[in-house]
């Protein structure tokens, strides 16, 4: 399965089968006008089979950046029926106080080329509750929010990979010469056993090691 980051929260992961896009960003303008740092590419000639948006902020739900006629499921939960069979979406809160300060979050899992991946969106919760762990199962591919602020930072990123143990977990939505108002990663990633720094913007999961622990996987900055 190829893995390519097009900053922020925005993956594509396509296989064999098809492809996967989660939480693209549109028109960010609105950042800038509160004096918000926000410079990554604009998403342009990228399509998808389904569409995966966690939650409706703008850096996150840019639906209309995506070509290809996808399947768009956003911001529920459930299991859901979609072109790569059942998706198990998962609630939870973009902050400590029950999604009172910046609402709901969904956590997207799904399996790909035989990889069992779950993006965490802008998961804010203290810590991973017993019942959404158990439905989220053992995952191969994780993308975990590490930039502190509104998701949670480096203390409570590990202490989740340290619970799930996927073979491969991706840091996202965090500090970079391209946005200014996160923490960097650098936290959590001292936090991790194996490192994996990559000079490209993406990846093969074939081509990164997976029998020796939890790997960070540190894609080049689009």
């Amino acid at each position: 399965m190829r893995v390519d980051w097009y900053g922020q929260a925005a993956f594509r992961l396509s296989g064999q089968d098809g492809a996967v896009f989660i939480d693209p960003f549109g028109d960010v303008s609105p950042l800038a006008a509160r004096g918000m740092q926000f410079d990554y590419p604009a998403l342009e000639g990228v399509d998808s089979d389904l569409l995966l948006v966690t939650h409706e902020h703008l850096d996150h739900n840019g639906v209309e950046t995506v070509g290809g006629n996808p399947t768009i499921l956003r911001s529920t939960a459930g299991r859901l029926e979609s072109p790569f069979g059942e998706i198990v979406a998962i609630a939870s809160e973009h902050d400590e106080a029950a999604g009172t300060e910046r609402g709901p979050n969904t956590i997207f899992v799904f399996t790909l080329d035989g990889v069992r991946v779950a993006h965490f969106g802008d998961f804010g919760q203290r810590s991973l509750r017993d019942e959404q762990a158990e439905a989220i199962g053992q995952v191969d591919l994780m993308f975990l929010p590490v930039g502190d602020g509104p998701t949670i930072g480096a203390e409570q990123g590990a202490a989740i990979v340290n619970r799930l143990a996927p073979k491969w977990v991706v840091p996202m939505h965090y500090r970079t010469h391209r946005i200014g108002f996160l923490e960097p990663a650098d936290a959590f990633l001292e936090k991790m056993p194996h490192v994996e720094r990559l000079s490209e913007t993406g990846f093969d999961t074939d081509a990164i090691a997976a029998d020796d622990g939890p790997r960070a996987v540190v894609p080049a900055v689009p």
